[in-house]
């Protein structure tokens, strides 16, 4: 996978997006137990191959997850290294309480 500079906008975009739907939240919190076979998280979701295949693309696509072959299978796990990076991102937005000199439109 090629390296793309990103903004620290474009990135947050990326990740919250890769966040933002429910089955990829579920796949998460699955892969926090550890490596999962798709073949697994396709049982336990309940979900279809290719709807499941979609959710894991953007994940991965996003550098949440990452996929190891076996055989014919296809083994996946969280990427710690972004969840660090998530909580860099989130610190950065934090709001400062800086008291301003001058007033708005006064």
């Amino acid at each position: 996978m090629a390296v793309t500079t990103h903004s620290r906008t474009e990135r947050a975009v990326e990740l919250f997006h890769a966040l933002s739907d429910e089955t990829r939240l579920e796949i998460i919190e699955l892969l926090r137990k550890g490596e999962r076979c798709v073949c697994e998280l396709t049982d336990t979701l309940d979900a279809a191959q290719s709807r499941l295949s979609f959710h894991l693309r953007v994940l991965k696509d996003a550098g949440i997850v990452r996929d190891r072959k076996d055989g014919r299978w296809v083994h996946y796990q969280l990427d710690p290294e972004s969840f660090e990076e998530m909580e860099v991102l989130l610190q950065s937005m934090k709001p400062r309480a800086l008291a301003r000199a001058d007033k708005c439109c006064a």
